[in-house]
């Protein structure tokens, strides 16, 4: 690990969703977004639904967490999440399919629906469809020519 950097991993029951050194990474907290840098203060943080952002050399990439735990110790920060998608990876057609169905369950009001369960999958959604515009973005960002001398 580089010295001026923080490791952090995330990881889901099934895989590995993204493990590297980057400089500093914004969660989801149950209590509001938290920011951890090189150094932070051990902790053990909830989070809830919504969308990771790591920093790393200036750049900024997106995960969409549907909740979890966060672990910070020895310039290390462990994502555990219940699911976890990068930004890139994302479908947004799923994504809004999955709001719609979502939104059209809450929407019908009916006593068989389980509004929680519902609302969650409506914010897993939106996080899913955030992080994947977040990283278009950045993407569209990236692709502007470059300048070079008097141009």
């Amino acid at each position: 690990m580089e010295e001026s950097s923080l490791k952090l991993e995330v990881i889901t029951p099934e895989r590995i969703v993204y493990s590297s050194d980057i400089d500093f990474v914004v969660v989801p907290a149950v209590e509001g977004e938290l920011g951890v840098l090189k150094n932070h203060a051990p902790l053990v943080a909830g989070l809830q639904i919504g969308v990771l952002r790591l920093h790393r050399g200036g750049l900024t990439r997106h995960i969409a967490l549907g909740g979890g735990f966060l672990e910070v110790t020895d310039n290390r920060a462990i994502v555990l999440a219940e699911s976890a998608e990068l930004g890139t990876d994302i479908d947004v057609s799923r994504a809004l399919a999955a709001k719609e169905r979502a939104e059209a369950r809450l929407a019908a009001r009916s006593p068989e629906i389980n509004e929680a369960r519902a609302q969650a999958s409506l914010q897993r959604a939106l996080a899913r469809l955030k992080a994947a515009e977040a990283e278009k973005n950045l993407g569209l960002q990236y692709q502007q020519p470059q300048r070079f001398g008097n141009e």
